[in-house]
């Protein structure tokens, strides 16, 4: 039901190998693949000597000019979770707390520059509040997460072109609460790979609305996320298991509040996706 069933006259079932690492240059108009994978190869290559680096964002406390945020208490949680199921999974993970905008940069920059070839994947959770127009904030500053992703297209970072780069976004989209419904039971040649191809982004909540996070339990998109990948990460693939989180955040949880405007309100994770192959992680 879930998985895609493979036979020998199926052009997309996984590769069996893979073409060496090829070339990856760049000359303003052409940018070839770090490695290259049948065309139509179903899922993407997890083989490779690392899994992948994973940066954490994370924002407790804020200093911005003129806005008044209050500390994300909870996130320390969502912090922790996330590492420990991330490293079970293979990932290289990489903390930053309530780093500046300048810091943030610095680090992307960094990574963007590095050569990827050896990694399945890559992925960036920023854990912070947010505003309309997926704005987030940085220690001292709001900023656009288009300032992030946009580094690691396949023409800023050719070591990544064609590997899946995952986004997670812990944040509010806005000030907008949903109240709720109640319902009643009655994808080996050498090919162009898109510039913007091969990305995810999972966001905590749908655009203009808010994100809820227990002070003590963490927030309810990490919690799910954490745990249906805990269950799951190598049985189904990542669209897959996102569905499933956003079933868990939808249904199973529910604001409590001693602000009237804040009680009983509903959440709904909202997922992007450019991925042309489908993820599945592989036991490490």
């Amino acid at each position: 039901m879930f998985g895609r069933k493979k036979d020998t006259t199926d052009t997309r079932q996984m590769p069996r190998s893979l073409a060496g690492p090829g070339t990856s240059r760049t000359n303003g108009t052409t940018n070839e693949p770090a490695y290259v994978i049948e065309r139509y190869a179903a899922y993407y290559p997890m083989n490779h000597k690392r899994r992948g680096m994973a940066l954490i964002f994370s924002h407790n406390k804020y200093n911005v000019p003129n806005v008044t945020l209050p500390s994300r208490e909870g996130s320390d949680v969502d912090c922790k979770r996330l590492k420990d199921t991330l490293t079970s999974f293979g990932f290289d993970v990489k903390i930053y707390q309530d780093f500046k905008l300048e810091e943030i940069k610095n680090v992307i920059d960094s990574v963007a520059a590095m050569d990827h070839k050896d990694s399945d994947c890559f992925l960036v959770a920023v854990l912070t509040h947010g505003e309309e127009g997926d704005y987030v904030y940085a220690h001292d500053c709001a900023y656009q997460l288009s300032s992030i992703w946009t580094h690691f297209t396949a023409k800023n970072c050719p070591s990544l072109a064609g590997r899946p780069k995952i986004f997670l976004i812990q944040a509010c989209r806005g000030n907008q609460l949903d109240s709720g419904v109640k319902v009643q039971k009655d994808g080996v040649a050498r090919y162009s790979i898109p510039t913007h191809a091969d990305f995810l982004f999972a966001y905590a909540t749908i655009p203009g609305f808010m994100a809820f996070r227990n002070t003590s339990e963490g927030s309810w998109f990490i919690n799910e996320l954490c745990k249906e990948m805990n269950e799951n990460g190598n049985k189904y693939d990542f669209l897959t298991l996102l569905t499933f989180v956003t079933q868990r955040v939808a249904y199973d949880h529910e604001s409590m509040s001693n602000l009237p405007e804040h009680n009983m309100r509903k959440q709904t994770p909202c997922v992007v996706s450019m991925l042309t192959r489908l993820l599945l992680f592989n036991e490490v």
